[in-house]
């Protein structure tokens, strides 16, 4: 309880400097009708108006009126190993024209329309695609209007079959090849997944892309390309910037190709096989003059006594300022002795009391004596089990010739909506899809870009003075610039003056002033049978001093208002110079 009272004072000192700097806010905070229309964000960026391109594809979409034609949603139940409960896809899918940020007139997306739902869509190539021999070339916008926290934005190109119904699309249905981005907690990646069937066993296993570069999350267009050439290797480029480069044959999980040499698993380590590369040389033996006794530390007989050094002084004394309460009571209490304080006469001197001389570090000391380590000359390695043929190895030289693709899906969830899609190209020409690309995406991204910046509001002014400054904006900002500003007038005006145009500084100079005091005059008092009596009284004073301060600061603010703003503007911002 001893520093209730001082907390106290502490804590009203406190207050009344963050109350002074509040109201100096409030103060200062009401906008003007002018400054709300300038921040008024313009959005009037021309913009173009949407016309089919006459690019031609295996697979070109770019959401025309006659969509419905080519795209169905499915209804199918999705099928998940892990829980018994029955998912459907009820996620709802429109074609329109972007809400957010829209670069062209008329132009129309794919559009997933329900957060925190499942969602599942496809359409039927006219032929199958057959990439054997060619390149293969997948190309999308995405469009995450409404940001993407968690949840899938890929594509699926499914696998040609008798039973490919749209109808029927699921997570369970067979896919060539998975691209695009996903996204949700810490993962954050543009998958590149495909199924590749083993020759031997006819069973088809997916290989995943190792070290997947980032999705971009922004609510402007991205465009997502992946190539796939003959020689087996493959590109990722995102809005155009090329992000991976690799082969089929080593960046992906499990390998295409198995290793051609396994372990044996029958293989065992012989009994008397040595695998300890080092050990205790057995032929070593303790030196003579190794004392594993000597202690670390010894005392520095070369030390000598400080010739200021108090030998008579006793190192605590009792406070000679201390006085026995007023009701402290004999009888009652026994017989009152004074609390102890550090002698300041030692703090003058070397030291007090018996001298001792200190201890060093003993340059006889060892240690415990332990046999050093020599190379076992019985070592025979790491065992490892001998290397047999890999049964079930084959080699496929060529897995970029992928299997027939019938159709393209979007089965995903997501907990956000609105993700848009379009401008889908899948073909083997690098050139068209780079002229779609220049065609749509190059030129809606500027017009979104601008559109963004303009939306975006306007950056405030910066404070040309100090009493510009607002202290809920940047507390350490306003009390480090106000902080300077009663330095410096201080210094050339004095503290009074400093004092009248920058009372909060005063005010809170001295309120820690006050609050420190009473901290000192808490420990001063700790253990003091008189200490609650002594730290009320100083504290019922500081609060007296701090209301007299609150009221001359008041009468001083009220008195020196309309000199301030004259007297700040002799000094500048921190950058652009100093007092005048």
């Amino acid at each position: 309880m001893r520093f209730d009272a001082v907390l106290a004072s502490t804590l009203y000192s406190s207050a009344l400097l963050f109350g002074h700097a509040r109201a100096h806010d409030e103060d200062a905070a009401e906008p003007s009708t002018s400054s709300i229309a300038e921040s008024s964000p313009s959005s009037a960026v021309e913009k173009p108006t949407f016309t089919p391109s006459n690019i031609k594809a295996p697979f070109f979409e770019q959401f025309t009126d006659d969509w419905e034609s080519r795209w169905a949603p499915s209804h199918a139940k999705k099928e998940d190993s892990k829980t018994d409960e029955e998912w459907v896809y009820i996620g709802e899918w429109a074609v329109e024209e972007p809400h957010v940020l829209k670069g062209i007139e008329g132009d129309k997306g794919l559009v997933v329309k329900n957060a925190a739902a499942h969602h599942a869509i496809s359409a039927k190539f006219d032929k199958p695609i057959d990439n054997t021999g060619k390149t293969l070339v997948v190309q999308y916008e995405v469009k995450l209007q409404d940001g993407l926290e968690c949840g899938g934005a890929y594509m699926k190109l499914l696998q040609d079959n008798k039973a490919l119904h749209a109808e029927e699309f699921s997570n369970a249905s067979p896919y060539v090849i998975m691209f695009g981005p996903d996204k949700c907690g810490a993962t954050n990646k543009v998958h590149f997944i495909f199924r590749h069937k083993n020759p031997k066993t006819g069973e088809y296993e997916e290989k995943h892309l190792k070290s997947a570069p980032m999705a971009r999350i922004v609510k402007t267009t991205s465009i997502y390309t992946l190539i796939v050439k003959p020689d087996q290797t493959f590109q990722i480029k995102v809005d155009g910037e090329t992000l991976k480069n690799g082969s089929l044959f080593e960046d992906f999980s499990p390998a295409v190709n198995p290793d051609k040499e396994i372990d044996d698993s029958n293989d065992t380590k012989p009994e008397d096989w040595v695998d300890q590369a080092r050990i205790a040389d057995p032929d070593a033996t303790k030196p003579d003059d190794w004392d594993e006794d000597a202690p670390y530390e010894i005392v520095d007989e070369e030390a000598t006594k400080p010739d200021d050094w108090l030998d008579d002084e006793p190192t605590m004394i009792p406070d000679p300022e201390a006085e026995k309460p007023e009701d402290w009571d004999d009888e009652e209490d026994g017989d009152w002795i004074p609390p102890m304080v550090s002698n300041p006469k030692c703090d003058e001197a070397s030291g007090c009391g018996k001298w001792e001389p200190p201890t060093k570090k003993n340059p006889e000391y060892k240690g415990k004596w332990t046999a050093p380590y020599i190379d076992n000359p019985a070592y025979k390695g790491v065992w490892k089990p001998r290397k047999i043929a890999n049964p079930d190895y084959f080699e496929d030289s060529e897995p970029a010739n992928f299997e027939k693709m019938g159709a393209i899906g979007f089965e995903i969830w997501t907990m956000q909506a609105n993700i848009l899609f379009d401008n889908i190209y899948i073909g083997s020409s690098i050139e068209d899809a780079e002229r779609l690309k220049k065609e749509t995406y190059d030129v809606k991204i500027k017009i979104e870009q601008a559109e963004d910046e303009a939306s975006k509001p306007k950056t405030p002014d910066p404070a040309k003075s100090p009493m510009d400054l607002k202290f809920l904006d940047d507390p350490m900002h306003y009390m480090r610039e106000n902080v300077d500003l009663f330095m410096a007038i201080a210094k050339n005006s004095g503290i009074v003056e400093a004092a009248r145009f920058v009372p909060q500084i005063a005010a809170g100079l001295v309120a820690v002033t006050i609050a420190l005091i009473g901290l000192v005059i808490a420990f001063i008092t700790m253990g003091k049978p008189d200490a609650a009596p002594m730290a009320k009284n100083a504290a019922a004073k500081s609060k007296e001093t701090v209301t007299d301060i609150k009221d001359r600061v008041v009468d001083a603010t009220s008195s020196a208002a309309e000199n301030v703003q004259g007297e700040v503007k002799k000094r500048t911002t921190r950058s652009s110079g100093s007092v005048e």
